[in-house]
């Protein structure tokens, strides 16, 4: 029996418009959600709500550098008109430690009684101070929390020039480069005052510092560069912090070739421009601090030294040292020999010098003069044999050979020697041409393998040349300087930014369509010196004015690529992108010790304005003088 039939019935609804009857609203998705929400665990539930929180707290701390951020693009747009420098003054400094006064420019008003760089002191100097309103806010341009000030900044590739060529040898015989330089200064100086006042180095980005010993590194290092700049107030400042705070009793490792170079040789050569018997006090001090260094069984020191309890290292990793470090300390040392009559110093650098011109020979690892980079300081004797550079490890070894001999009347000729060697091993392995431009470059060798890697470091050389030459070395002398330093110049003109990189390989086979590579991990650039101080070198001795063009176009590149509106440069991680150079966040010490004071005495019309014929620059750029005869 089949059962009884059913009606089935269609039931249609029809909603007026705007009822929110159908079921895709916003009120069934209301329900929808809920209800799903529901059916979550109640640990689901805790974990989507504790994530919700944690990016609610993140948008909060966020939301200052991202208004920074915005501000600082509104600000790009705007551009400076500050036009008037005044004409730059520039101290006299004599070769003998006689105290000075130190000479006021007519641009600075009178020295405060102030001292230091409290924040409230910066804000209170602000309105009447050149250093605090230098570079201003106008005129930047933002990558990332970056800011970076564009007033000084020419155009490359076909742009609108700032200045005709015309204007700016104008700008030139007004000394209104030189005074654009002294404002660098006054900017970078600045931000450290305002940001890392006695630490060692200034994070311009982030407005803050890093240690590296924790004695002012970068205080110290500029100490001669204000000196010679002028800049009485901030000389004066800094002045009365090494009085007053800087104390080496410290429980603290340093590293003996950077504490020398900077810190020791920035006393000495800051007590030999002024007379201040405080900076020789304190030279004094941190010098006998390291002697323990040289405490090893070869006399060759160890790299670290603890200048609080008076004990020495060598790196945890191995025994050896790098031989550009316990080769480029000699300088100092004896010039602290030479004013305290205490000959230990000179006798311990000496020691190094002697045993590494006893390793003469392929056997001992020597190739035509050139040194290995490693020497270890328990046998004497050179390690990790066979790789040949002018570049990182090795490079001030040979800067030291010419200056040493130059420091002591040229009449140690050993020195002499070993360099006019090392400088014939150079041309004989390292030097090669590139294709297409044949740019003159200094290469390495590696177990009797040539590579055409070339560090910024190597920039050095042709000032180091042009130095011997002027001193009646060989012409050819002159003659390769002048080649090495067209490659140097070009190392930063065929970057995008205009600025050089870290390391560069030269293309030497033929049909290349450019002579400079760059790999990616060696694209930064640290505000280096060498090639500045070179281009000092080649100017004093050559009166070539495009010497002094290329320092220009090099200054204007770090002015627009490397400065921070809030006061400081940093330093870039890729020369070969204009639109995002990267800041590292980081100005090292030598910006203001080496770099910009190469760049001011570039700028200099005054000879005598540190004589090449009676100082010698240490490799930090702090300059020491000539002995008229050999020390006693």
């Amino acid at each position: 029996m089949n059962p009884p039939s059913r009606q089935d019935y269609v039931s249609v609804s029809f909603n007026e418009p705007g009822s929110g009857g159908y079921n895709n609203s916003k009120q069934w998705r209301r329900q929808s959600c809920w209800r799903k929400w529901k059916q979550l665990s109640r640990l689901q539930r805790s974990l989507i709500l504790f994530i919700l929180v944690l990016l609610f707290i993140c948008g909060i701390a966020v939301f200052p550098t991202v208004t920074e951020h915005l501000r600082g693009l509104t600000d790009g747009r705007r551009s400076s008109d500050d036009d008037g420098v005044p004409k730059p003054f520039i101290p006299h400094v004599l070769p003998e430690p006689v105290k000075l006064p130190l000479p006021e420019l007519s641009s600075q008003r009178k020295l405060s009684n102030k001292r230091g760089p409290p924040a409230l002191i910066s804000r209170l100097q602000k309105k009447g101070n050149a250093s605090e309103t230098a570079g201003g806010e106008e005129g930047v341009i933002s990558w990332r929390g970056a800011v970076i000030d564009t007033d000084q900044a020419t155009e490359k590739d076909g742009g609108h020039k700032e200045d005709s060529a015309a204007n700016q040898q104008v700008k030139e015989s007004d000394g209104a480069w030189l005074e654009a330089v002294r404002e660098a200064f006054r900017h970078a100086w600045k931000g450290y005052k305002d940001f890392a006042w006695g630490h060692d180095e200034l994070r311009p980005v982030s407005k803050s510092y890093s240690e590296w010993f924790g004695l002012g590194l970068t205080l110290i290092d500029a100490l001669d560069t204000m000196w010679i700049m002028g800049l009485k107030e901030e000389f004066e400042e800094a002045k009365a912090w090494v009085s007053s705070e800087l104390s080496f009793n410290k429980n603290v490792d340093v590293n003996l070739f950077e504490s020398t170079i900077r810190i020791l040789g920035g006393l000495l050569s800051t007590y030999h421009l002024t007379g201040e018997q405080i900076f020789l006090d304190k030279a004094k001090d941190i010098g006998s601090r390291l002697m323990p260094a040289f405490n090893t069984p070869s006399k060759i020191p160890y790299s670290d030294v603890n200048i609080g309890k008076g004990t020495a290292h060598p790196p945890r990793w191995t025994s050896d040292s790098t031989v550009a470090e316990v080769t480029s300390i000699q300088l100092e040392f004896r010039e602290l020999s030479h004013l305290t009559q205490d000959p230990q110093y000179q006798a311990a650098v000496g020691e190094v010098m002697k045993q590494v011109h006893k390793l003469d020979g392929k056997l001992d690892g020597k190739l035509d003069g050139l040194v290995p980079m490693f020497i270890n300081t328990n046998s004497g004797q050179f390690t990790h044999q066979g790789v040949y550079t002018l570049g990182a490890r090795a490079d001030s070894y040979y800067e030291y050979l010419l200056k040493q001999w130059i420091q002591g009347g040229k009449t140690e000729d050993q020195l002499l020697e070993d360099y006019l060697q090392a400088i014939e091993g150079v041309k004989k392995n390292l030097l090669q041409k590139s294709s297409p431009s044949g740019l003159t470059f200094v290469g390495e060798v590696s177990h009797g393998q040539f590579s055409p890697k070339m560090d910024h470091l190597v920039c050095f050389l042709p000032g180091t040349l042009a130095l011997g030459a002027h001193n009646d070395l060989p012409s050819d002398h002159m003659d390769l300087a002048k080649a090495l330093m067209e490659t140097c110049y070009q190392m930063y003109v065929q970057m995008e930014t205009g600025l050089s990189p870290e390391i560069v390989h030269f293309n030497t086979h033929e049909g290349s369509s450019r002579d400079i590579e760059v790999k990616l991990a060696d694209r930064h650039n640290l505000l280096r010196p060498e090639t500045v101080e070179s281009l000092f070198y080649l100017y004093r001795f050559t009166k070539d004015h495009k010497y002094r063009d290329w320092g220009w176009e090099i200054f204007q590149n770090f002015n627009k690529y490397t400065k921070v509106s809030s006061g400081g440069y940093t330093s870039i991680n890729n020369v070969r992108d204009p639109d995002y150079p990267s800041p590292r966040d980081k100005m090292e010490s030598f910006f203001l010790g080496e770099t910009l004071k190469y760049l001011f005495l570039l700028f200099s019309d005054d000879p005598d304005l540190i004589s090449l014929d009676h100082y010698v620059f240490n490799t930090e750029a702090h300059p020491l003088p000539i002995w008229p005869s050999p020390p006693k």
